[in-house]
Formats: C-alpha cells, sequence, structure tokens
C-alpha cells in the first residue's frame, strides 16, 4: 500500500507541470485507473451481497418451505436494490471517463 501511495505522490508532479496537454493526458489516465477501480470493487461487493443475500434465501426456504414465496419475492427486491448501486457506480465511472469536469 506505501509502494503504491509513493508511485501517486511521485507522478502527480507529472500533473502539475506547466504544460497542458501532459496534464490531461495524466488526470485521463487517473481517470481510468479510478473508474476501473471503483466499478471493480462496486462489483465486488454486489456480488457478495447477492451471494450472501441468495443464502439467506436457501437457508429460510429450508427450515420453512411455507414462507419460500415470500423469501423469493423479498430476495428479488433486495437483489434489485443491490444491483442498483452496483449500476450508480458504473454511471459515476462512465462520468469519469467520458465528462470530466476537472479536463479542461
Amino acid at each position: 500500500m506505501k509502494k503504491i501511495l509513493f508511485l501517486m505522490l511521485a507522478l502527480t508532479a507529472v500533473a502539475f507541470a506547466n504544460d497542458g496537454d501532459v496534464a490531461n493526458q495524466t488526470l485521463k489516465a487517473y481517470s481510468m485507473i479510478a473508474a476501473g477501480l471503483g466499478l471493480g470493487l462496486a462489483a465486488l461487493g454486489g456480488a457478495i451481497g447477492m451471494g450472501h443475500t441468495a443464502a439467506a434465501t436457501i437457508a429460510g426456504t429450508a427450515r420453512n418451505p411455507g414462507l419460500g414465496a415470500k423469501l423469493m419475492t423479498t430476495m428479488f427486491i433486495a437483489l434489485a436494490m443491490i444491483e442498483a448501486q452496483v449500476i450508480y457506480a458504473l454511471v459515476i465511472a462512465l462520468i469519469a471517463l467520458y465528462a470530466n469536469p476537472y479536463l479542461g
């Protein structure tokens, strides 16, 4: 982690260079890295949440089969909420890539 932080701080000198083109290219590169990491982490968190939701629904249905339909409906609502968070991260990543407000 320290190496990554050191590398990011070392590359900030390029971002503050006098040439605007170099700064824009560096900012675009950082935007691509941030979008990729952010979307990857959001997808990972969403996948873990969906796995836990499905496991809890299966366990609940196994304990009380009469509530299977109600648990399934609740599970689908929860999965939609989890997926919405990943879609929000995708929108933010696309904004960072294509409509970046920091690029002049």
